[in-house]
């Protein structure tokens, strides 16, 4: 109970187990937020008194994060990455702890049940480490300075990723998941914490010699190569990464040939452009066979779109749930290019019905996009259970649909006593429409007509279950990427939502997340903060580029050239080449990273170059060709050594080795017949080219020109609108024909045996 002496003890206890006693002034903050989170709050953790309070709170509780606020409530003495920690971490002359994880990170919940909310397993950790919590996809430098870390230590990463440090920030040791107990050669979390502590008390300068060794290797790796203009880069690595990527496949179920499966182990969209450079037909089958595989299995949301995050079989059936902001984006420009490569209507479909998942479910009121949603929602029984919002039994559906069209929803969906999850069903579509039609004994066409209502009726009846947890803060990378499948899909589609979708989102980033020409990385709650990075840029201005190229405003490509200003005075390598993934004014951690390697999204380099072939080639600025040339030159040995890590990167190698279309389409205004005109490319499959769209009513001609020169001259022949198809900026005969149009940008040329 509070006292007179202590009037915060009802709120905030004076310390937390086995720590050094809260400050007054951290108390009153920490109380005041707590009274303003108001009654509806439900503090997460098992430490609750009998109103339902929280036993602990600690620093998380002022952060913005949502990952760092889930934690706000464990015993553990918990401090945000920053100076302070370090600063008591030498004073007390103890290791470093830093964990780091995201807001949508299964295992991360279950270290954080199992040890972090442990108040026994928190004194101990309080009594010999500073505690420091780090969200990786609000400081993505960190995350990777101590992922490498591991790596070099032998350890296979992943998150939660818990890393020891001397208070100089250098590592010594690290893991991921720790469980509680003992698990065959997995130490419990408390004996690693005996260890460390014992061995930084008795062995310390080894410790220290060791974190030193680290620290150098991690330079050295992450730093990255240094520029070799000699290089002359051909298609034969290109052709050794399709190959590898083709062999590798999963002959059944598509995708690599093993599990987990990520959506990003397979470069659908380079092996599309291989595809069309050489005519193998090999290539184009891996993709669609791996979009088709991933579209009716239970990664892909059946009932409300969208896809989960991988496959933890080989089927993709069954899902970690968690649903990302990225992968929902990345995968929405494959099924777009699949259906331009393929003519396939399928994967139309599924790009179209994931942009509705993401307008309708992770689109903020602002117009920009959230971040995730989780793995875990709550059961009936009040318990967090994975997945259990997205599954069902024959009992609910019969419950929710009753009598035939309960019949049908579960022969279309799979859906068996059984189950195919822990007793419940994740639906699939692995039937035929004509079989499953068949043995109801109706038409495909009342198969179509009752599935869209029972759907309607599915996903409302879903919407009142408790929903996983929504990471609803705004990250301007993967907002990028979003803002880049409205804008192709928009265009592609012809359709207006998309593109006022992408330019609302597109707008909020320039209002609200760049300041004095230089972008923050995330909102949340009102409020911007940085530090932005490589990615945040690169992304952001593809996003620019792509929503240039879909609508013709001008405004979108000058943005994206302010920012790629930014990127080159802040981040570039003018004496290694390529970009680092920190400014130059940043904070300065162990290592300054060049990231090259594909994750679960691209490097920030390969999207930087991809960006600077474009920007190139819009305003024939040398100074983006200076720039793109010595970043190939830095990534050239991974190149050249045919690296499956940088497969993104080979997008520009196929860009640079192709005869690419630059094309300006000219009309006095939008209607029936430009819209004709740009039908073929609406549809085609032609990722190496360029488009300006002047509208001569709208447009302000001259400005638009200062920053696209080759529109210059460029007008419409009869009043009629008229595409102009150039390479190298020498143009063929212009052309009001949607025929013509098509046969000149519609040539394939094949990869020339070497480079120039």
């Amino acid at each position: 109970m509070a006292s007179k002496s202590d009037p915060l003890g009802l709120l905030i206890p004076k310390a937390l187990p086995g720590a050094e006693p809260l400050e007054e002034r951290l108390r009153a903050s920490l109380a005041a937020r707590l009274e303003a989170l108001g009654e509806s709050y439900v503090p997460r953790t098992h430490n609750l008194d009998e109103r339902g309070q929280p036993h602990f709170t600690n620093r998380l509780l002022l952060e913005s994060s949502p990952y760092l606020a889930q934690h706000a409530h464990n015993p553990v003495d918990w401090h945000p990455w920053g100076d302070e920690a370090f600063e008591k971490a030498k004073r007390l002359g103890r290791p470093v702890l830093v964990s780091i994880g995201y807001s949508t990170c299964h295992w991360c919940h279950v270290m954080e049940e199992e040890s972090f909310d442990d108040p026994a397993l928190a004194a101990f950790l309080n009594a010999r480490f500073v505690a420091i919590k780090v969200d990786r996809e609000v400081r993505p430098d960190v995350d990777a300075i101590y992922m490498a870390a591991v790596h070099a230590l032998g350890i296979r990463g992943g998150w939660p990723l818990n890393v020891f440090l001397t208070p100089e920030r250098k590592p010594f040791y690290g893991g991921t998941y720790f469980p509680p107990q003992p698990m065959g050669s997995r130490p419990s979390f408390r004996q690693v914490l005996e260890s460390v502590a014992r061995e930084f008390q008795n062995n310390r300068d080894t410790l220290e010699d060791q974190a030193d060794q680290i620290a150098d290797h991690i330079r050295k790796n992450l730093e990255g190569h240094r520029a070799d203009a000699s290089v002359r880069l051909s298609a034969e690595t290109l052709t050794s990464v399709a190959a590898y990527y083709i062999e590798a496949a999963d002959p059944e179920w598509g995708g690599l040939d093993h599990t987990p499966k990520f959506p990003s182990s397979l470069p659908a969209r380079l092996l599309l452009r291989y595809g069309r450079r050489t005519g193998d037909a090999n290539a184009t089958a891996v993709v669609r066979l791996a979009l088709e595989k991933m579209a009716t299995g239970g990664m892909h949301d059946q009932l409300a779109g969208g896809f989960h995050r991988y496959s933890t079989d080989a089927r993709w059936l069954v899902p970690h749930f968690e649903k990302m902001l990225y992968d929902n984006a990345l995968l929405a420009v494959d099924y777009l290019e699949g259906w331009q490569a393929t003519g396939d209507r399928a994967f139309r479909e599924v790009c179209e019905k994931t942009l509705r998942y993401v307008a309708r479910e992770m689109t903020s009121e602002i117009g920009a996009f959230h971040s995730a949603t989780d793995a875990d929602s709550t059961n009936p029984a009040g318990e967090r259970e994975e997945g259990w919002f997205f599954t069902w039994t024959p009992v609910e559906l019969e419950a929710v649909l009753g009598g035939k069209r309960a019949e049908i929803a579960s022969a279309w969906y799979g859906v068996t006593p059984g189950g195919n999850f822990e007793g419940r069903n994740i639906f699939t579509t692995w039937r035929q429409e004509a079989s499953v039609a068949n043995d109801l004994g109706i038409t495909t066409a009342e198969l179509r007509s009752e599935l869209e209502k029972a759907n309607a009726i599915l996903y409302d009846a879903r919407s009142t279950r408790p929903a996983p947890l929504l990471d609803d803060k705004i990250l301007v990378s993967w907002n990028g990427l979003m803002i880049s499948a409205f804008a192709r899909a928009g265009f592609a589609f012809a359709q207006d939502e998309w593109l006022d979708r992408a330019r609302r989102a597109a707008r909020f980033m320039l209002d609200t997340l760049v300041e004095e020409e230089r972008l923050l990385r995330v909102y949340k709650d009102g409020v911007a903060t940085g530090p932005a990075f490589l990615e945040d840029h690169a992304f952001f201005i593809r996003g620019l580029l792509d929503l240039y190229e879909a609508t013709g405003e001008v405004a979108w490509l000058e943005a994206a050239m302010r920012l790629q200003a930014a990127l080159d005075e802040h981040y570039r390598d003018d004496e290694g080449g390529g970009y680092f993934k920190t400014a130059d004014d940043g904070e300065a951690l162990i290592a300054r990273e060049k990231p090259g390697y594909d994750g679960a999204i691209p490097s920030g380099n390969s999207i930087a170059a991809h960006n600077l072939v474009r920007l190139h080639a819009h305003t024939h600025d040398a100074g983006y060709r200076e720039s793109l040339d010595r970043l190939m030159a830095a990534f050239a040995p991974s190149l050249l050594r045919g690296s499956t890590g940088v497969a993104e990167l080979f997008h520009t190698v196929d860009f640079e080795l192709d005869e690419a279309k630059e094309i300006v389409v000219v009309a006095r205004e939008r209607g029936a017949e430009l819209d004709a005109l740009l039908a073929p490319l609406r549809r085609a499959f032609l990722p190496n080219r360029t488009l300006s769209l002047v509208i001569e009513a709208e447009d302000d001609v001259e400005r638009h020109a200062r920053s696209a020169p080759l529109i210059k001259g460029k007008r419409t022949r009869d009043g009629r609108p008229t595409a102009y198809v150039c390479i190298d900026r020498v143009c063929k005969y212009p052309t009001t024909s949607p025929d013509e149009f098509a046969k000149q940008f519609g040539k394939i040329e094949p990869y020339p045996s070497s480079a120039p």
